[in-house]
């Protein structure tokens, strides 16, 4: 293809701020407003994903060309795009934040694939009416998380939205990382997401927290006929729209729990209605498995966000959810119960999902109080939650004592085991190598079954920031080699065994490798 042809449905089908002027403001009875990228003074390609351009039909000369890095970063606008940032609210850290929109976000519009189509979307590509005291601008350090994690999920298998480009623009952001009042100017950056769609919970709760009903029906309208077209025959299409939301938040939050992903900032504005992560934050990866644990500064009061608490979090968000959708639907007893329904939903899928990390695949024995054993144990000693599961698949069920605790050991940071922690895990290997017995399949079998679903190789907070502190010195080698690793997390890759280990004693406390904020 000799250029990106894209369409705008969304601004098609739906009514448009009419105020052109790029100017902070309260959009009112609309749900976009039209806005140009910022043209960038030296704009530079790192990288492009092959796979994401060959989807979107793009080939490599095309990709490889100056017209590719000037609509990548904003530069050009390609055939049919008419950029817009969308209007949304949300409720943040529990509370109702009023309007926030795309506020560093540009929506240049769809291209069509398949029998469907993606939307590519700029990150930190200049200012739009929602980007209230902000400039709009993304930098390096956290355009390299979020291109590098969205790929990392995508290969997972986890729901997310996808990177097509990573772009310097040449030019510097004025950043307060750590909110400390020690800004300092970083290198400005552009990523361009794609996904099916980038419409969030919070696009409808601004509409019901207005009172404007018409275009709450309208946007909904138009999200069932775009993205749930067996829905628009139904009777009950708004209640089975929830239902469907419902249903795959469920998924993706089992998928997050599954490979210890912490999102870090679950306000109600990051949720997708098609269940895909969006907005990659301060997020961070569980090395030893910590339930209470958040790599959000801001979260540190309360920890709201910490990664035990992600399914209930999701829980109250589709209450949110319901609630800004209840005046097209108007039966709360229908609405309570699949808000209810989901933790009874999750656990099922959780005890799954957990039997599957362990290997377990027959309905025998009392798995769940294996499982609840395994975690109190994974809680009290400090143990790598990756390299725990993966190295799990090689007890058998005639390991010996001695073999199965020093498998488990190896994924243990603090040598100084009590002798009881050591008891508590013999006594749970000797019970879980029972459980073993009663599984049908060969040991190699159940392995290859369990290494299908724990991964080796997972985007460690500590890698994100080594590649990060790299490419501020114009060093792009570990986002290519962390990219290339990273498309295949199951696989061995002996030649990347060395990325396969704790998190290092430096990286401990680290800013970038504990704890992150939501500065970008």
């Amino acid at each position: 293809m000799e250029t990106i042809k894209l369409k705008t449905s969304f601004t098609q089908s739906l009514p448009a701020d009419p105020i052109i002027e790029n100017f902070p403001r309260q959009v009112m009875n609309a749900c976009y407003s039209f806005v140009q990228p910022k043209v960038t003074i030296s704009p530079k390609m790192i990288i492009y994903i092959k796979e994401v351009a060959s989807d979107l039909n793009l080939d490599k000369k095309f990709c490889e060309s100056q017209e590719f890095i000037d609509i990548m970063s904003g530069n050009k606008l390609t055939e049919g795009s008419k950029p817009y940032a969308m209007c949304y609210g949300g409720h943040q850290f529990g509370h109702w934040a009023g309007q926030l929109g795309d506020g560093r976000a540009i929506n240049l519009g769809e291209a069509e694939v398949s029998e469907s189509h993606l939307n590519l979307q700029l990150k930190g590509a200049g200012p739009t009416p929602y980007s209230r005291t902000a400039d709009g601008f993304a930098v390096l350090r956290s355009s390299i998380r979020e291109f590098l994690c969205s790929e990392a999920m995508f290969h997972l298998g986890v729901p997310t939205t996808r990177a097509l480009s990573l772009t310097l623009t040449g030019e510097h952001v004025l950043r307060d990382m750590m909110y400390d009042g020690n800004a300092a100017y970083e290198k400005g950056a552009i990523v361009c997401r794609v996904a099916p769609s980038f419409i969030r919970f919070g696009n409808f709760e601004i509409f019901t927290s207005r009172n404007d009903i018409d275009n709450l029906k309208q946007l909904t309208d138009y999200t069932i006929q775009q993205y749930f077209p067996d829905l628009v025959n139904d009777k009950n299409k708004y209640l089975q729209f929830f239902k469907t939301i419902a249903d795959r938040t469920c998924d993706m939050i089992v998928h997050w729990q599954k490979v210890g992903f912490v999102h870090g900032v679950m306000n109600t504005d990051n949720m997708s209605i098609l269940g895909l992560t969006i907005d990659y934050g301060p997020y961070g990866w569980i090395d030893n498995y910590d339930p209470n644990w958040t790599p959000n500064t801001t979260d540190l009061p309360g920890k709201r966000y910490r990664f035990g608490n992600q399914p209930i979090i999701a829980q109250w968000n589709l209450l949110k959810l319901a609630n800004a959708l209840y005046p097209l639907i108007n039966d709360e007893e229908s609405l309570k119960n699949i808000v209810q329904d989901f933790r009874l939903h999750y656990t099922e899928r959780y005890l799954q999902m957990m039997k599957s990390k362990l290997g377990l695949f027959e309905n025998e024995g009392d798995d769940e109080s294996l499982i609840y054993d395994l975690e109190k144990i994974l809680q009290v000693t400090e143990i790598d939650m990756t390299i725990f599961f993966r190295n799990l698949a090689a007890i058998s069920d005639s390991s010996d004592e001695k073999d199965s605790l020093g498998i488990i050991k190896s994924a243990i940071y603090d040598e100084t085991v009590t002798e009881e922690i050591n008891k508590n895990i013999i006594l749970w290997c000797i019970k879980y190598q029972k459980r073993l017995k009663a599984e049908k399949l060969t040991n190699e079998e159940r392995k290859q079954k369990m290494n299908a679903v724990n991964p080796k190789y997972v985007l460690r907070n500590y890698m994100a920031q080594m590649a990060i502190d790299n490419a501020e010195k114009e060093n792009f080698e570990l986002i290519y080699t962390f990219y290339d690793m990273l498309k295949r997390p199951y696989d061995e890759q002996p030649e990347y065994e060395n990325w396969f280990a704790k998190r290092p004693d430096w990286a401990r406390e680290k800013i970038g490798c504990s704890m992150l904020s939501c500065s970008s």
